[in-house]
Order: structure tokens, then sequence, then C-alpha cells
């Protein structure tokens, strides 16, 4: 059997705080999202309990009559309690050296292992067809977990939102990338 996980980057969001709520644009982007998933059969909808993940999925979740489950193993990783002026430096070693740690912040393999837990216990359900909304951070380091050339680059390259499919059977793992700056690549 194929499981189908569907890995779903938040629309465009007003912050980074965990209360950040979507811009006016990201409200649009979410009945966009939403839209284009009416297309697939889901089973499930996990979410990081970030307020702009949330609403990325809620219109979608709604139509559906779908519960919207909160998973705190789905929010944006965490790279340091300090400010780092060069920030994107300092991320992108992350993903050059994935036990780097800075203070108060997970290395890129911890952030990695709580992500992939979901995935597993997913693996795991009865559900074929799940949907995971997070974060750019998180979510690029559990498509790097299964392929090793999604890195610091393709990080960069992730759209609000974004929409990559994961699909698993026990002799392979696959991934699609559905939608990039509201263009659909296939359903």
């Amino acid at each position: 059997m194929v499981k189908k996980i569907y890995v779903i980057r938040h629309c465009e969001a007003e912050g980074q705080s965990s209360d950040a709520q979507l811009t006016e644009k990201g409200f649009i982007q979410a009945n966009e999202l939403a839209d284009f998933l009416s297309k697939i059969k889901i089973d499930r909808v996990i979410s990081s309990p970030y307020l702009r993940a949330i609403q990325t999925i809620k219109p979608f979740a709604k139509s559906q009559k779908i519960e919207i489950e909160m998973d705190n193993r789905l929010t944006e990783r965490v790279l340091s309690s300090t400010f780092f002026p060069d920030w994107m430096n300092k991320l992108e070693a992350t993903f050059n050296d994935m036990k780097l740690k800075y203070k108060g912040g997970e290395s890129s393999n911890e952030a990695m292992i709580r992500i992939v837990k979901v995935v597993n216990e997913i693996m795991a359900s009865d559900f074929e067809n799940t949907i995971i909304v997070a974060h750019g951070g998180i979510i690029s380091l559990l498509l790097n977990y299964f392929d090793k050339n999604f890195g610091f680059e393709e990080w960069k390259s992730l759209s609000n939102p974004d929409v990559y499919l994961l699909s698993i059977t026990t002799e392979e793992e696959k991934i699609e990338r559905l939608w990039k700056n509201g263009k659909t690549f296939t359903t």
C-alpha cells in the first residue's frame, strides 16, 4: 500500500511568532490551496499549532469536514535563542553540519528527528492520505531526510504556500513538488 503525505508549508504570514496570522494575500492563498486540495482524497490533517499554519489549512478542513489535529512536533525549528545579524549564514552552516547547535536552539538532526517521528506515526496508522502543515525550516529537514540533495538552497526556494507529496511504500520513498508560488504542477 502507498501512503501519501501531503507536506504543506503555510501561506504568506505577517511574521514569525507563533501567533502571527496570515496576510490578506495569505488568506486568498489558503482558499486557493483549499480548491487545489479538494480534488485529492484526504483522510487526516495534522498541523503545527502556530496560527499561520492553522489558518492555512482551515478553509480546506472546513470544506471537507475534517478535524485539524495539532502536533507540537510540527512547529518551526528554533535556530537559537540569540539574535544573529548573519542568521542566514548560521542557518546554512546547520545544513552543512547537521549536528551544529547554537545556544537555545535545535540542531538540524534534533529537529529532523521530531518531524520524522510524526511521519513514522502516520506510516503506522491506518490512514492512507494525510496532510501535515508546518514551516519551511522543519519541512526542509523532513525532505532532506528522504532526499539528501534537499539542502539550504532548496530551503531558500520554498514558497508560501508550498506543497510536496511524499509517497511511501515498503520498497521506496518518492518526493514530488505539487505547488510552487501559486502554480500547481500536478494532482
